[in-house]
């Protein structure tokens, strides 16, 4: 065989820089740049060297033969044209891959086919031994990839994908591979901040993969040392001597770099189950005493490394696929920030994301950026020098901390002369202040942000005298009052909860997310509330149940207080809390009128118009819904206020059950859903057409002088006429929209229906 090879190396999409120059430097020769490749000529050795020192690659592909191709016959020939016999046993196993297509195959799995036939065909002997398939293990992989018309024989000596270093049996959710995360490392400047002593942190490290890149080219460890299978292990053209030699002086040189006093290298994660699988990938690695890893959140990080030296920050925050990760994730960059500019100054920091607008929300600027895919999500690489001139925000110091400041660099530039020349203008000694720290503050919002902002506080401090004179816990602050701003925005105690209306498809998404993110970065600091108590949600227009099915399942519940009543709200798993905000005059008027009465709550959800009855002094309160789910709710809240006897809870179909029943009733209410189709109910109720029907069964089961009171939030809901012919029905509307639903005054529509 030739001394010299052409050799392919594989590596994810955007490393194709840093590999040339990585493989350039192990020897590859005559190199050039393809997408996902780099190509060159390189000795037996190089090949070695490349498998096993290369951080960036993928794959090492040996190419065997280029040949031109104009079909499948072309194809077959040309494979069967090789010598099989100097590559592996007639009785060895195979595994073939093949990529492009053109010259009559449209198929991968044919081509491959086609490749496999030829192999075989050449080493089956008249025994009948032959090759088998092994896609696991095989004992040869080969690869060959159809490119304008010419065929690229290879075979991979990596066998496995280089990436695949042996340590990370454990990962999280979303793990970075490891050749990206050693791109990563080597684009912000870590083997120079190595070579230096300097340190490492991460603050959100997974199981990891960070920290075990790191510390494996501080220590010059070659990151496949420890790999047992090849691809080139059962290759009949394997040199063993040549390969023996270059591992046994990559173990020297691991020994060696292991022998060092070790870099202090730590992680931080905030999820307990992630700690002990990230240990056990250190350990695995054989860097336990290089790296530590500890329990801990973003929002108290602080790397506090020996004789305080600087290093580098380094992390993959979250990037959010799912809704309402919105709140979470820019709450989580801005602590990132914060922390960088209180805890890391001096330090550099490299912060990997695939949402490089949430990048742009951490207050602190980056000096370079570098794109990089994940997969097939763009990402980008912000690198960022941690020193105050750096910071997007910051709040301007005092005059007393100007002055402090102008005398202690007045004093450090002075010569070491005699005392008399260090005076100020006044004739005052100057004399050595303590540097001042620096002043953080909450990143200053964007002028959408502030404007924004000015909003939620002019409502706020409008509302402020109605709220404290009724003991108002919950209510509405904000409803797309902003049309570009398109969310309501509510107070429950000292949460705030967020649902944003679809954008319409008019507007560009990119600037509806942006306006999202200013508007998420304002609350906090508006409405004084922790970044923590903020959720979001998104509302789009609902059919059926959709509003009540479960969006997440953390199973926490807030108590908030109403009227004297305490209920149960869960900001956090369904679209809907719990609490219907703008029925809060309609519950009000039912406790003040329910003294002595037999109450029905129809369509009932989570009872609270149940609740504020029995405070009021109902004789009894019947409350009906089709869900189980939200009747356990219910009883929870009539729990909480001591009103478990005489409180009736009953599951079933509303229509169905009014028709069985025979009860009577003095004060009645029904705000049923606009649509159901619940599989728990025979048909489907439209609140529009089946009106008619649902009011002449609830009027038939009112005590003589009772009250019904008719409620729903369908915006194009009339009444039908002929019910007035028969009832006297009155709209009250007006009177159950309070203050904070005033700009909506469509929130809903209410009838109060007595009999003639």
């Amino acid at each position: 065989m030739s001394d010299r090879f052409e050799l392919f190396l594989t590596c994810p999409k955007g490393l194709e820089g840093l590999l040339i120059e990585e493989a350039v430097g192990l020897g590859l020769e005559e190199a050039r740049e393809h997408t996902s490749a780099v190509r060159g000529m390189a000795t037996m050795e190089t090949a070695y060297r490349l498998c096993l020192w290369s951080r960036l690659a993928n794959r090492v592909l040996l190419v065997l033969k280029r040949f031109p191709m104009k079909d499948a016959e072309d194809l077959y020939h040309g494979v069967l044209d090789i010598d099989w016999q100097d590559h592996m046993l007639s009785d060895g196993t195979l595994a073939v891959e093949f990529s492009g297509h053109g010259s009559g195959i449209d198929n991968t799995h044919f081509g491959a086919l086609k490749v496999k036939d030829a192999i075989v065909d050449k080493l089956r002997t008249p025994q009948g031994d032959r090759p088998s398939i092994d896609k696991l293990n095989p004992d040869l992989r080969i690869h060959l990839r159809l490119d304008r018309g010419e065929a690229i024989l290879s075979l991979d000596l990596s066998g496995h994908s280089l990436h695949q270093r042996g340590y990370r049996l454990q990962q999280g959710a979303a793990p970075l591979k490891e050749n990206l995360a050693a791109a990563i490392l080597i684009r912000a400047g870590w083997p120079r901040i190595a070579a230096e002593g300097g340190a490492l942190a991460d603050p959100m490290c997974g199981v990891g993969t960070f920290l075990v890149e790191a510390a494996m080219i501080a220590a010059d460890m070659a990151p496949n040392l420890r790999r047992e299978q090849w691809g080139f292990t059962a290759w009949l053209g394997h040199v063993p001597a040549l390969w023996k030699k270059l591992h046994e002086e990559a173990v020297e040189r691991a020994a060696a770099g292991l022998a060092r006093p070790p870099l202090w290298i730590r992680g931080y994660e905030a999820d307990p189950r992630l700690i002990q699988p990230g240990r056990n990938n250190v350990e695995r690695a054989g860097l336990s005493e290089w790296i530590k890893i500890y329990q801990g959140e973003v929002a108290t990080f602080e790397p506090r490394p020996d004789q305080n030296q600087k290093g580098l920050v380094i992390c993959n925050p979250p990037y959010g696929e799912r809704l309402g990760d919105e709140a979470s994730l820019l709450y989580l960059y801005q602590n990132l920030g914060e922390r960088l500019r209180q805890a890391c100054l001096n330090w550099e920091a490299a912060v990997f994301t695939g949402a490089p607008d949430l990048g742009k929300r951490m207050g602190i600027r980056s000096h370079k950026q570098y794109s990089f895919w994940n997969g097939a999500l763009p990402c980008k690489l912000l690198l960022i020098k941690v020193l105050p001139d750096q910071f997007v925000t910051g709040e301007r110091r005092t005059p007393e901390q100007r002055q402090a400041e102008r005398e202690q660099a007045a004093y450090d530039q002075t010569p070491d002369e005699p005392q008399e020349r260090k005076y100020n203008k006044n004739g005052n000694p100057i004399k050595p202040a303590p540097a001042p720290a620096p002043v953080i503050e909450q990143p200053r919002l964007s002028e959408g942000g502030q404007m924004f902002a000015n909003r939620l506080q002019k409502n706020l401090k409008a509302m402020g005298k109605w709220v404290k004179r009724e003991g108002i816990d919950c209510y509405r602050v904000y409803d797309a009052d902003m049309p570009e701003y398109a969310m309501a925005i509510d107070l429950y105690h000292d949460w705030v909860h967020v649902q944003e209306y679809a954008a319409p498809k008019s507007i560009d998404p990119e600037k509806a997310s942006a306006r999202m993110f200013d508007a998420l970065a304002a609350i906090p600091q508006a409405l004084n509330v922790d970044k923590s108590r903020v959720v979001v949600k998104r509302r789009e227009r609902q059919s059926g149940t959709k509003q009540y099915e479960r969006q997440a399942a953390q199973g926490k519940f807030n108590e908030v207080n109403e009227g004297g009543v305490k209920l149960l709200v869960n900001l956090t798993d369904y679209l809907d809390t719990g609490l219907f905000l703008d029925h809060r005059p309609m519950r009000m008027r039912i406790q003040k009128e329910a003294a002595g009465k037999r109450f029905l709550n129809l369509f009932c959800y989570t009872a609270t118009a149940s609740v504020h009855a029995a405070k009021g002094g109902a004789r009894s309160t019947t409350s009906v819904d089709l869900s189980k789910t939200y009747l356990d709710w219910a009883r929870r809240n009539l729990s909480l206020n001591g009103f478990s006897d005489k409180n009736r809870l009953e599951q079933g179909d509303v229509m169905a059950w009014l028709e069985s029943s025979r009860d009577e009733y003095d004060l009645i209410f029904i705000d049923p859903p606009t649509f159901s189709n619940s599989k728990r109910m025979e048909g489907v109720f439209d609140v529009q057409r089946d009106q008619v029907q649902l009011i002449d069964l609830a009027m038939a089961r009112l005590a003589a002088g009772g009250v019904l009171y008719f409620s729903n939030n369908f915006r194009k809901f009339q009444l039908e006429e002929n019910l007035a012919e028969r009832y006297a029905v009155e709209e009250i509307s007006a009177q159950t929209i309070d203050p904070d639903f005033a700009r909506n005054t469509k929130i809903h529509r209410a009838w109060k229906i007595t009999a003639r």
